[in-house]
This record gives structure tokens, C-alpha cells and sequence, in this order.
């Protein structure tokens, strides 16, 4: 290990001793490379990114020390098409080689794919960051601006170039800010023309965002400037702009204090050749029109179908496809309530989240009957989706239990199905696939041994779909949900071979824009093993454990259980033997305690992987996310959700005075039903460091507690431990529980931890890179597993936390980006306490990651 990193940092720093003698080759002599820039505050060096961001120029990005995009972009031959036409053109020696083997035409694209190759280099590398001194004095006065617009009125600013002395063609670029004294804000006075707007603004005074003795911020008048606006577009005045207001601050002889009056003058109005100024007035809707199939191509025909919900009037051009309170219920704009852009705002918001009609245009006009030109007629045009729309998808993939998959699937979607805006979604999905070696397949002529049928049908309102009204709680602008969903599945493969069968009954609804809330009222799934018999096929692990201690020269068992080979036959032989073990029978005898331990082990795992599953919960999932579009790289996540299983079944399986089984569980349909509780929480935070470097952090904690009819998780609600999103130096199920060592093929518990640290950045274009650190562990607690190495007992078993760490590189496709991770073990828990640390730190040890976008 010691030698292989002393070979890596003998590359590197020959590496970085090469490429650092080529960083000024396309300098011009009178020019100099930008290496650092510096800045002091009032006579002290400070290193905020924020205030480095105002400088017009930046030295080029290092990785390492080393500046690798200048460096590839030295690479490049400047004057590429003068080269080759000296050397292959007019160079007749030459020309004439290439044309006895080339045509012209292949000689040209010879040439161009030259250039183009250059042209190629050029883009992705990074160009010399020349020392200008425009660009100094544009920095300095953009500093002078920030400082001025954070309360420093009276800031001194200035730069110095400095050139390198140790090497040539080299320059560093200091600047200097002196801030002085600076100014708060004193007093806030008005001065507004409008009876309305003083009115309005009194009223909501205390929630202005300039606050008198707070130092002065150009972004806190620009904040209040656009509240004001809101403020009084959202009471009713129709017809304010914010080039209405302004702010006058004197600072003249006021000891750094400004004192601040917010100037609103009267509307002016434009009526022929005179100009001259009204007051705001408030204004109200007196209608509201909506047309349901509005297009280009029939809007001057006439209106052939209406209806009236109280002050709203539906139209359409052909017969009315939507019952009129489905359209109602959707449009926040109300007659009689004053004007408001929220009402606007949240009616765009939820006709598009319905998915029946394309973006609508909302249009308001003065209403004719009105003598004090305050009322406004709201005419809302929807133009119809297609009603049916096919999709298809198709994929091939790769895991670690199938070496070639290929998935394939359609869709359908009909709108509007029963004239209330419902939707109603059909999908189909299959797949097939060849196993891997992990387990004997029992068709081993075929290659395609693996295959998934499924199909899925989703019924969805645009409403709360509940015996009571819940506008009170979960009103409309809150874009309200209701889904059914049924889902069919049969898997036909190397494992135990399945059928799924889900129902779930859920309400979905956005309280704002950062926060989402899901409610699973009903979440119902039944899963039936179909070859059970197949198990030790698979977990070929436990097998082996049962065969090691067979062989074991004080143990004797009944000879029928062995194959010729002396090994336990499956699944007859290995079955026998875990209950003779288990029974104490006579059969089988010399076992350790240990030995006897595992095979009770292997046992319960055997019963939980190959037992039928009916789980009927509920669930409730809370989101927090302030990522504002695809591009915010600095933003926080939160995701809580607390589901609970099996409450219902068991009070009425008590009240209807239900029989146990032997196990002691109730039984429906002869299956014993899960019952459980299950919270976890997720936090996301990416910070944004500027110049493309994030760093991203995600931790999570969840624990699922059997209780009751149960005294374990069933497989699809336990949790895992590595991967390619998890802990990127395991493989998905290798890690844990604790420090077993994942002696199973699919490794799982019922309690999990896990931190993952990330630190991105750019190498050059679309190419990135990261490093990353990732910890955490899956465990066992109270349930049925007592096996001390993988159950969590007190504190002291957090030192099972297992920590990888590594890095990657990221291509980005703009609409998707493609991820390679190499994660190396740090921290092995499943060695013994003195050889946890940094064993088998190497590449042949390392694993291997392959995923679409990032991790977190």
C-alpha cells in the first residue's frame, strides 16, 4: 500500500513538474499570467468567495497546484490552418505522397478534421488569463459598488499589479479596500399620493424588510421595493407598477445615518394630448369567463355549449367535455373578490398540474356596465390536451445479479376520462434477462433466465377524494391530489420466483412551494413466494455454512440427508437437517453451540425470505426542499415519513375473536400479517463555493419496529447498506449488519445510518470530478435476529460504522449525467478491531460504481 502511494505522488509531482514549465507557452512577451489574486480589507488579506465573485478576472482553475485545462489548451497549435497548408499544401513533396494515397476530397476532410480536432482542444482547455488592466480598474470600481450598496458610502478603493519575480511571464493582482464608517438606517417615512396605497402599507408597516439601526443594503430596498408591489397588486390595485415607487435617502450631515422617506405618486394617465395623474383605486372582479377548448383556429367562431356556477360562466366551441365544478374548483379568480395576482398565480399553478389543458392565458378587461371603472371581467382560454397519449420506454442494464437485462414497457394515458379532469393511467412493463453465476439457475440451457411481467393502472383527481370536505385544511391552491392505484406483477427467475400484488389509496397536496406532503391512507401489498423450494439455490452462502458444519468431524446427522458427495441435498437434505438441529432430535448430534446458533440463524432468515407477505399500512411523507430550478446548486432537502402496518388488521382480527396460529399470529387468508412501525428522515444540504466546486452532504436515519402480529420486517420494507447511492466501497447488499461481515447474498436489517460527504468540481467542460466519504451501517434491533454481531445492543456498537471513501468522475450530458465512482473500504467493521483501518486499500479491492446523475 505504502509503495503504490508512493508511486501515485511520484506521478503526480513529476506530472505537475512537467506541465508547470508549458503554463505560459502561448504568453506573448509583453503579456503576464494571472497567477493569484488577493484582496485586503482595511489592511487585512480576506478570502470571502462572495467578495473575490466581483473581480472581472480570475487566475485558472488548478487541480492539485496543477492548471491541467491550461495546460490542454496549450496543446492546441494557434495558427493550425497556416501549419498544415505550409506543410501539406505548399510543400509539393508532400502534397504529392498524400495524393497518391488520398483523393482531394479526402485530403480536404484530412485537413479539416485537423482543425476541427484543434478547435476541439481549444474549447475544451481553458485560454491564458492575461493580466488587464481595464479589467483591474472594472474590478475595482464593481468592489467600490458592493461595498457602497452594503452601507459603505464612503469606501476607498484601488489595485497594484505585481509582477512575478521568481518566473517570467507571471503576474499577481492585489486590491485594496478601505471601508470606513458605515451607514445605518434611521428613520423611515412616506410620502404616498393614494388614500388606498397609505392605507395598505400602514396596515402591513411592521412587515417591511427595511429595519431601522440595521446597517444599510441596497438588497433590503430592492426586497421592499418588490413586497410593495405584491402588497398592493395582491389588494386589489389592478393597475400598480413598481416604477411608481421610490426611496429618497439622506445622508447629508446625518453622523451615518440615513433616513429614508418611501416616495408613491398618483397613477399618471395618458388621455390624447394631456397627461395627468389619478389615484389608485381599488379594483374587483365582477365575472369570470372561462372557455374549455380554446384554439387559434376557432376563436372568431361562435360559442355553441355554456353553463353557470354562480358568477362564472363556461363556454366551449363544441359540446362541454368537463363538468363545470371541476373547472370552478380550479380557478382561484373569483367574482366579486378584489383583484389579486396570488389568485392569478395560483390558477396558472393548478390548471397546469391537472395535465389536461396546455399553459392557460388569463386575460382581464375593464367591465363595460361599471360606472366607477373599478370592475374587471377575467376571461380564462384553456386549450385541451390530446385526450390519449402513448409512451413507450425501453432499456438494457446490468446489476449484480443478472450480467444482461433488457426492460421494456408502454403506457397509456386518457384525460378527462369522466368529465371531472380525472386521469387514468394503463402501463405495462416486462423484461427479461441472464443470470449471473451467483446461483444455479434451473435452466441452465437458456440464457435468458430471468423475466418480470407487470402492469399498473392509476386513477387520479385533482381533488381530495374523502367521505368529508376538506377545503378548510387542504384548500385548492394547494394543489390537491387523489390517486388509485392498482399494480400486478410475476417474476419468473433465479430467485424464489414471485408474485406482487399492490393497492394503494393516496392524497398528495403543496402547501407552499418549498413543502409537499403525501398521504398513503391505504398502502396494501401482497407478495407470494412461488418456489421456495429454490432457496438455497440462491443464498448459495447459507448453504455452504450448513455443508461446513455438517462436515465438521464431531458432527454425525442421518445419511439421508447427504448427496454421494456428502454435501446436504437441496432442498430436501438441508431442510431436514435445519429442523433435526432445531428439534434437538436425535438424527443429528455434536454440535457447538455456535454451530447450533448459526443453523437457528440460517433457519429464521430461511423462514423470513420464503414466507408470504401482506402488508397493509399507512404512511405520511413530509418534503422540504428549497431548490428553486435544476440549476440551484445551493439548496437544503428534507424528507420525514413514519409509515405504520397491520393496526387495522390486528383490532379487527381481536374484536372478531380470530384463531392464532402456532406461531401465536392472526392470520388473513392464511398469510400472517405484518405489523410494524417505520420513521425515517432524510436531510440533503449542498453548498455552493463558487467556480464550480460544490460540496454536498446527505445523512439519513430509519428504524423499523415490529411489534404485535409480527417480530420482524418483511424483506421490502427492510433496509440495505451499499452501492452506487449509498456506500460506494460496497457493493448494494455487501455491508452489514453490523460487523457480520455480510455473509449473505442480499444483506438487510431493520435499523440504518447513513452519512454521506461529497466535494465536487470541475476538471475542464463537460467533465467533472469528485472526492467523497461515505459512512454508515445497517443493524438488527429488536426483532427476531440474535446474532451479536449483526443486532445493535448500546453506543458502544456504533464503532460497526463502516466508512468508505474514494472518488469519480462525472460526464454531464446536460440532461442527464453519467457517473463512474471508485470507493475503497477506510474502515472495515467486519475485521477484527485492530485491522479495521485502511486493509485492502487498494485498487483491486476496490468496488466499482456505474450510475445516472449524482449520488445526492
Amino acid at each position: 500500500m505504502k509503495q503504490l502511494l508512493a508511486k501515485i505522488s511520484l506521478i503526480l509531482l513529476t506530472l505537475s513538474l512537467f506541465v508547470s514549465c508549458n503554463a505560459v507557452k502561448r504568453v506573448e512577451p509583453d503579456e503576464a499570467l494571472l497567477t493569484e489574486n488577493s484582496i485586503f480589507l482595511n489592511g487585512e488579506e480576506i478570502q470571502e468567495n462572495r467578495i473575490y465573485n466581483q473581480l472581472y478576472q480570475e487566475p485558472n482553475s488548478r487541480f492539485l497546484g496543477v492548471p491541467l485545462q491550461l495546460n490542454f489548451y496549450n496543446l492546441a497549435r494557434p495558427n493550425i490552418d497556416s501549419i498544415l497548408s505550409e506543410k501539406l499544401l505548399q510543400n509539393d513533396r508532400k502534397r504529392e505522397k498524400l495524393e497518391a494515397v488520398l483523393s482531394r476530397k479526402q485530403l480536404d476532410k484530412y485537413i479539416n478534421s485537423r482543425v476541427e480536432f484543434n478547435q476541439w482542444i481549444k474549447r475544451t482547455g481553458e485560454a491564458p488569463v492575461i493580466v488587464n488592466e481595464e479589467d483591474a480598474r472594472k474590478s475595482v470600481n464593481r468592489l467600490q459598488s458592493w461595498y457602497w450598496n452594503n452601507g459603505w458610502f464612503n469606501v476607498e478603493t484601488d489595485y497594484s499589479i505585481i509582477p512575478s519575480e521568481k518566473k517570467e511571464k507571471r503576474a499577481k493582482v492585489e486590491y485594496y479596500v478601505n471601508t470606513h464608517k458605515a451607514y445605518k438606517v434611521d428613520s423611515i417615512k412616506t410620502d404616498i399620493d393614494s388614500p388606498v396605497l397609505d392605507s395598505i402599507y400602514e396596515s402591513h408597516r411592521a412587515e417591511s424588510e427595511i429595519k431601522t439601526n440595521q446597517q444599510y443594503r441596497t438588497l433590503d430596498f430592492n426586497a421592499e421595493r418588490d413586497r410593495l408591489t405584491q402588497l398592493f397588486r395582491n389588494n386589489g390595485v389592478y393597475n400598480f407598477e413598481q416604477e411608481y415607487l421610490n426611496f429618497d435617502a439622506d445622508t447629508i450631515n446625518t453622523n451615518h445615518k440615513v433616513n429614508t422617506t418611501i416616495i408613491i405618486n398618483n397613477r399618471q394617465v395618458t388621455n390624447g394630448d394631456s397627461t395627468y395623474r389619478v389615484p389608485f383605486k381599488i379594483y374587483e372582479i365582477s365575472k369570470v369567463n372561462v372557455f374549455t377548448d380554446y384554439t387559434y383556429a376557432n376563436r372568431n367562431e361562435p360559442v355553441t355549449d355554456s353553463a353557470q356556477v354562480g358568477n362564472f360562466t363556461i363556454y366551449s366551441f363544441g359540446d362541454l367535455e368537463y363538468k363545470p365544478e371541476a373547472i370552478t374548483d380550479a380557478v382561484f379568480i373569483r367574482p366579486g373578490r378584489t383583484y389579486s395576482d396570488l389568485a392569478r398565480t395560483r390558477t396558472y399553478s393548478r390548471l397546469n398540474s391537472m395535465r389536461v389543458f396546455k399553459y392557460p392565458n388569463i386575460q382581464y378587461n375593464p367591465d363595460p356596465a361599471d360606472s366607477t371603472n373599478t370592475a374587471l371581467i377575467a376571461n380564462i382560454f384553456l386549450t385541451p390536451q390530446q385526450k390519449y397519449s402513448l409512451g413507450f420506454d425501453f432499456d438494457i442494464s446490468q446489476s449484480n445479479i443478472q450480467k444482461f437485462g433488457i426492460g421494456f414497457g408502454g403506457s397509456l394515458l386518457i384525460r378527462n376520462i369522466f368529465g371531472g379532469a380525472e386521469n387514468l393511467e394503463i402501463a405495462g412493463r416486462g423484461s427479461i434477462g441472464s443470470s449471473t453465476d451467483a446461483a444455479a439457475s434451473r435452466d441452465e440451457d437458456r440464457f435468458f433466465d430471468i423475466s418480470e411481467i407487470g402492469a399498473d393502472v392509476n386513477l387520479i383527481f385533482p381533488r381530495i377524494f374523502f367521505p368529508f370536505e376538506t377545503e378548510e385544511f387542504i384548500p385548492g391552491y394547494m394543489s390537491p391530489f387523489t390517486t388509485l392505484s392498482l399494480g400486478l406483477s410475476t417474476q419468473n427467475n433465479i430467485g424464489l420466483d414471485k408474485q406482487n400484488l399492490s393497492s394503494t389509496l393516496n392524497y398528495k397536496w403543496n402547501p407552499s412551494r418549498k413543502v409537499s406532503n403525501r398521504l398513503d391512507l391505504i398502502n396494501l401489498q401482497y407478495v407470494r413466494n412461488l418456489n421456495t423450494n429454490n432457496y438455497f439455490n440462491v443464498y448459495r452462502n447459507s448453504y455452504s455454512e450448513l455443508n461446513d458444519i455438517v462436515q465438521s468431524p464431531n458432527v454425525v446427522t442421518d445419511p439421508s440427508f447427504l448427496n454421494t458427495s456428502g454435501q446436504l441435498t437441496i432442498p430436501t437434505g438441508a431442510e431436514n437437517f435445519i429442523e433435526a438441529v432445531n428439534n434437538n432430535e436425535n438424527t443429528t448430534s455434536g454440535l457447538t453451540e455456535n454451530q447450533r446458533q448459526n443453523v437457528i440463524n440460517i433457519r429464521e432468515r430461511k423462514r423470513r425470505l420464503t414466507e408470504n407477505n401482506l402488508i397493509f399500512a399507512s404512511n405520511f411523507t413530509y418534503l422540504w426542499n428549497t431548490k428553486e430550478n435544476l440549476y440551484d446548486e445551493e439548496f437544503s432537502r428534507l424528507r420525514f415519513k413514519i409509515e405504520t402496518a397491520g393496526n387495522i388488521l390486528s383490532a379487527a382480527s381481536s374484536l372478531a375473536g380470530a384463531d392464532k396460529n402456532e406461531n401465536g399470529n392472526y392470520e388473513i387468508m392464511g398469510v400472517a400479517f405484518s405489523q410494524y412501525v417505520k420513521p425515517e428522515i432524510d436531510y440533503i444540504k449542498h453548498w455552493d463555493l463558487g467556480h464550480d466546486n460544490i460540496f454536498a452532504l446527505r445523512a439519513f436515519g430509519g428504524i423499523a419496529i415490529p411489534y404485535g402480529n409480527a417480530n420482524s420486517i418483511p424483506f421490502t420494507r427492510s433496509f440495505f447498506a451499499g452501492g452506487p447511492n449509498d456506500n460506494r466501497a460496497w457493493q448494494a447488499y455487501d455491508l452489514g449488519p453490523g460487523g457480520s461481515g455480510g455473509r449473505s447474498e442480499f444483506n438487510e436489517a431493520n435499523m440504518k445510518l447513513a452519512f454521506n460527504f461529497e466535494y465536487r468540481y470541475n476538471l475542464f467542460g463537460a467533465l467533472n470530478s469528485a472526492f467523497f466519504v461515505d459512512v454508515g451501517n445497517i443493524w438488527n434491533v429488536l426483532d427476531i435476529v440474535e446474532d451479536e454481531a449483526s443486532t445493535f445492543t448500546s453506543i458502544s456498537d456504533l464503532d460497526e460504522i463502516a466508512i468508505g471513501s474514494g472518488f469519480g468522475l462525472r460526464y454531464d450530458f446536460s440532461f442527464f449525467v453519467l457517473r463512474f465512482d471508485i470507493g475503497f473500504k477506510t474502515y472495515n467493521p467486519a475485521l477484527p478491531a485492530g485491522d479495521r483501518w485502511f486493509q485492502n486499500y487498494n485498487f483491486n479491492h476496490a468496488v466499482y460504481n456505474v450510475g445516472i446523475n449524482y449520488p445526492f
